[in-house]
């Protein structure tokens, strides 16, 4: 085998092992990209129904309290 045809098919195969590390590299550090985005969103949801129930407990505590003072008229005119 002459030598240029025998550096050839070397550096097509290191060329080759090469590409296949970069776009495995490169695939795993976008997976990892789009879990830390993910988790973000998931983070933002999570607190935003966390305000939310916040809300409601504290509505329904008002509620609560109605409640009890409507029940206390009642009690009042019989």
């Amino acid at each position: 085998m002459s030598e240029p045809v025998y550096l050839t098919t070397l550096a097509i195969f290191f060329g080759t092992i090469f590409m296949i590390f970069l776009i495995r590299s490169q695939t795993i550090i976008k997976k990892a990209q789009l879990q830390a985005e993910n988790e973000a969103s998931y983070r933002a949801i999570a607190e935003r129904a966390v305000a939310a129930q916040e809300e409601t407990a504290a509505a329904l505590a008002d509620l609560k309290v109605r409640i009890i003072a409507i029940e206390k008229v009642l009690k009042d005119v019989e």
